[in-house]
């Protein structure tokens, strides 16, 4: 673990903390049976902002290879998720005009969940994933992909090969990387002359607004407004010439990349850039009051919780997912008020969260225990959790939304 006290973009040192959830273990570090009666590493989580470049981030680095050696999430488990890579992918090659003479490269391209659109199209594909384990699964899906880290020692070593990208894409991971500047650089070097680089990733000003503070977690080192991507990539001579904000993960941007010079910006950049002036984003006082929103959703959750224990009712949480740690552990949520996580994906079950040490099991143990309450921890997810799960109404049973109001519904 490393502490900054600089800007991981600009390298600034007068940053100002924004929120406090102060030690908490790593979200995505589930637990074997074997551990439960060890001690577990917590790290300080502090979330920080940058008034010279606009950048929101945590003030921790943790190993990435402790973060990223052994990942549990995999993607193909979310029918959301692999709803939204097909309309992507589909979208991408027509705007793109992508063919078999073509190469897309994703950078965190974890189960082949997205490039297997590509692939299905016979587009040439190639991931980049550093999860063993992860990129273990793609490749049995014929998914060609490089087991490593993504930097500009990776991206020289493909420019060498002359396996250059038409398009990359970067879904979710620029807020996992600790080194921006080679990441951004490796990226300027990997790309076409005339390539494009799709990212998608968590807006923070949607993150603010709606109280999303259990995006926040060790693995999510960076939170993004439209300025401050904007600063990170022209750092590189590298411009974003169109943007779109789209609706999933709670609300997240999608930008569009290109070599500086190579296409003007679309009227949608500085439409965004000029909304984020007027609502203050580029300066301290659109944070300061965050951490009063989030101690006031702990209060309401826990208030919640107690009056239905006290009734009576029998509550679980659905999905061990990482945002669902860090609100168990801040909101300091165990076993006297859960019985158990049910989550999908064979990879958790039989695994316990951290922290709190809730079981994990699989979505089976719902009809056998006819909760009162489900928890939905991804609410991100809820609409297909709940469709998933709409049974339990069978029973009188309600879902619990966190996020970013506490709703029973």
């Amino acid at each position: 673990m490393a502490t900054t006290s600089n800007c991981r973009c600009c390298e600034q040192s007068n940053l100002h903390t924004v929120l406090s959830l102060g030690e908490l273990p790593l979200a995505n570090a589930l637990l074997q049976e074997q551990d439960l009666g060890g001690v577990e590493k917590r790290y300080p989580l502090d979330l920080a902002f940058c008034p010279e470049c606009s950048l929101v981030q945590i003030t921790e680095t943790v190993d990435p290879e402790v973060l990223f050696g052994e990942y549990l999430y995999l993607s193909s488990y979310s029918e959301t998720m692999l709803s939204h890579a097909d309309k992507l992918a589909a979208m991408l090659i027509e705007k793109q005009g992508l063919s078999k003479n073509s190469l897309v490269i994703e950078i965190a391209s974890n189960d082949g969940y997205l490039l297997q659109y590509f692939k299905q199209k016979d587009i040439p594909v190639l991931g980049i994933e550093p999860a063993e384990n992860i990129a273990k699964a793609a490749k049995e899906k014929d998914i060609p992909t490089l087991c490593k880290f993504f930097n500009t020692e990776t991206a020289e070593e493909l420019k060498r090969e002359n396996r250059m990208g038409d398009l990359i894409i970067g879904n979710n991971v620029l807020a996992h990387v600790a080194d921006l500047s080679g990441f951004v650089e490796g990226v300027s070097i990997l790309l076409n002359a005339d390539g494009t680089a799709v990212f998608e990733f968590p807006y923070v000003r949607d993150m603010i607004q709606n109280v999303e503070f259990d995006t926040i977690y060790h693995e999510h080192l960076c939170y993004y407004s439209l300025t401050a991507v904007k600063n990170l990539f022209a750092r590189h001579s590298l411009a974003v010439t169109d943007v779109e904000r789209i609706g999933i993960h709670g609300g997240s941007l999608r930008i569009y990349v290109q070599h500086d010079r190579a296409e003007p910006p679309k009227n949608t950049v500085r439409s965004l850039l000029d909304e984020e002036r007027d609502l203050l984003m580029t300066e301290l006082a659109f944070y300061d009051s965050f951490a009063n929103k989030v101690l006031c959703l702990k209060r309401e959750m826990s208030e919640l919780l107690k009056e239905l224990k006290s009734k009576g009712g029998k509550i679980i949480a659905y999905g061990a997912a990482a945002k669902g740690s860090t609100l168990l552990n801040y909101f300091g949520i165990g076993k006297d008020c859960i019985d158990y996580i049910v989550d999908r994906s064979p990879y958790k079950q039989g695994r316990y969260m951290t922290g709190s040490h809730l079981p994990i099991v699989a979505p089976d143990e719902i009809k056998q225990t006819k909760p009162d309450y489900v928890l939905i921890l991804p609410w991100n997810l809820k609409d297909e959790i709940m469709a998933q799960q709409a049974f339990i109404r069978q029973w009188g049973g309600k879902f619990i939304v966190p996020i970013p109001n506490v709703t029973v519904i």
